[in-house]
């Protein structure tokens, strides 16, 4: 096919064939959470398949020789055509609109996670003032009894020398507020924080889950339980470190998150939609517009007089059979 002759009707054809392939590139992606060598091979192959076969039909329609064995090569590229749209349009095809039906369910779930993963950060911080606060407590009510128990004052750490009792204090207090947030826990002004870290990425997941972006939705989906446990595992491992004589502090808890299960909406296959088995109907339409429009060449018999008895055809102007 020369460019001159690559009509509307045959961009509608590749386009038709490109959309589905890429309808089906969503699917697998989103079956595969993630998978994108394998959800693109797919979509390549089955773009190049139907666009190649439908527009192959078109012209196997317009051919001006071998009317017989050209006939017969369009009707079986139609039929192979036809058979494997009808695969594909069972699955994977219809799987990225199954899971769109669920958007809102899904939504709701991710948003849930994010939203345990952003007051994580919200609660370590109330329950470090909390532990900050006890700790200088009872550091002020040792050096208030440190005349009638001396004993308890050395033992929290506290030694009789030129530096009094308040700096004492204020060291002792420094070293647990390290412990508690420690330089890589906050950074305000290059970002890099975990704390900055995990609110930007968070901020960015609400984005994409509000925009229901496939891409996007898929990489929340699978990252966020696991960065949201990372960032708790740092901060648990930051509230496990204890000063001598500080109280005894109740554990940040491990199980802090609690996530739904969002995973099972990607990989659970379902049966095709009404939504999807009309755009698959539509898209097939689209794919043979071109071989619809065509009209068979002027000198190829009818249909009624391909085949005749004598095991030839007929040509319809001299009637002449030919063998």
């Amino acid at each position: 096919m020369n460019l001159s002759k690559f009509s509307i009707a045959d961009v509608v054809t590749v386009l038709s064939a490109l959309l589905f392939g890429v309808i089906c590139f969503l699917s697998t992606y989103f079956y595969t959470l993630g998978n994108t060598g394998k959800s693109f091979i797919l979509s390549i192959i089955v773009t190049a398949f139907l666009g190649g076969t439908a527009l192959s039909a078109k012209l196997l329609k317009r051919t001006s020789r071998n009317f017989k064995t050209c006939f017969i090569w369009e009707m079986i590229l139609i039929f192979i055509n036809t058979v494997i749209m009808i695969l594909l349009a069972y699955s994977p095809f219809p799987h990225f609109f199954v899971v769109s039906e669920q958007r809102a369910e899904i939504q709701r779930k991710l948003s849930t996670n994010i939203t345990q993963a952003e007051n994580m950060f919200i609660e370590y911080e109330h329950y470090s003032f909390n532990r900050e606060t006890r700790y200088k407590n009872k550091l002020q009510s040792v050096v208030l009894a440190k005349g009638i128990n001396s004993d308890d004052y050395t033992k929290n750490g506290f030694v009789n020398n030129s530096i009094s009792d308040d700096k004492q204090i204020e060291n002792m207090m420094f070293k647990v507020h390290a412990n508690l947030f420690p330089t890589n826990y906050s950074d305000s002004i290059n970002k890099n924080g975990i704390k900055e870290v995990a609110t930007t990425w968070l901020s960015d997941a609400k984005t994409k889950i509000a925009g229901w972006k496939p891409i996007g939705i898929v990489r929340v989906v699978n990252e966020v339980e696991q960065n949201s446990n990372d960032w708790l595992n740092t901060l648990v491992q930051s509230a496990s470190i204890n000063e001598p004589g500080e109280p005894l502090p109740e554990a940040f808890p491990k199980n802090h998150l609690s996530f739904e299960d969002v995973k099972k909406h990607f990989t659970t296959l379902s049966k095709p939609t009404l939504l999807s088995i009309g755009f698959a109907v539509l898209a097939y339409l689209l794919m043979f517009f071109s071989w619809f429009i065509t009209k068979r060449h002027t000198k190829k018999p009818q249909f009624r007089d391909i085949f005749c008895k004598s095991g030839g055809y007929l040509r319809k102007e001299t009637d002449e059979v030919l063998l």
